[in-house]
């Protein structure tokens, strides 16, 4: 587990570089793709799903409430399969899923807004947040040593010029 500070700007810069963000989507969508048939299946969503334990009820990020029933798991993930096979193929291809993530994470960067706030995210298998800070981390990383290399120039052709 890891912590992150972050924000919706964050979050938009991080899928505003199509590189950067194709990457780890291609990643992702190879990591659930578990029969490596270039589509995911819904077994295979609902897999990657389940994995997040989101519907574990019974204490389950300190809930009361027990755990939903079988039937109400099943049809929440048919739904989530729907939303990501916007052409009702029966599975999902890498534009579907990149195109939901894209959608996804927009949605994530308008809830956070402009206040910084403190993100603990799973480092294991990957998190597109976490992804998002680290392309932060480098942008800001890359403009500092940009600006130390124009001052040490700066420096050295004033030095030159004396």
């Amino acid at each position: 587990m890891s912590v992150v500070v972050l924000d919706g700007s964050t979050v938009r810069a991080f899928v505003a570089d199509e590189a950067a963000f194709a990457r780890s989507v291609e990643a992702r969508f190879a990591a659930l793709d578990a029969n490596g048939d270039g589509v995911l299946s819904r077994g295979e969503l609902r897999r990657a799903l389940e994995s997040f334990r989101l519907l574990d009820g019974a204490g389950g990020f300190g809930s009361d409430e027990p755990a939903p029933l079988p039937a109400e798991v099943a049809a929440l993930y048919d739904a989530v399969f729907e939303q990501f096979d916007a052409d009702r193929s029966g599975a999902v291809d890498r534009a579907e899923f990149r195109d939901e993530m894209r959608r996804i994470m927009l949605a994530v960067a308008d809830g956070l807004g402009s206040q910084p706030l403190q993100v603990a995210v799973d480092d294991e298998g990957g998190s597109f947040l976490l992804e998002a800070a680290q392309h932060e981390a480098a942008a800001i990383a890359a403009k500092v040593d940009a600006e130390r290399k124009a001052k040490a120039a700066a420096d050295g052709a004033s030095a030159d010029a004396k």
